[in-house]
């Protein structure tokens, strides 16, 4: 019974694994938003679905590998009373 059970669970997670992959279009009756100002061409579905640069900043792993002595500011200034 339990070798049933956990044979049923992974049919069922292969099942779940094949979803269809189809070109995205809208649903019937509706349509792409309407074209931003300035655009020559409206864009696609793909392009609506794909992040734009401030929602995915690129990352800088940049690491410090040794210690420097900071530059003179000249506009790190003490406070005025």
């Amino acid at each position: 019974m339990k070798a049933r059970s956990i044979a049923l669970l992974g049919m069922l997670a292969l099942l779940a694994g094949c979803g269809g992959r189809a070109a995205l279009r809208p649903q019937e009756g509706a349509s792409l938003p309407p074209t931003p100002y300035a655009a020559r061409e409206a864009p696609t579905a793909e392009e609506l679905m794909t992040p734009g640069p401030q929602a995915r900043p690129q990352r800088s792993d940049e690491l410090l590998r040794r210690s420097e002595e900071r530059e003179d500011d000249r506009f790190d200034l003490p406070p005025t009373a």
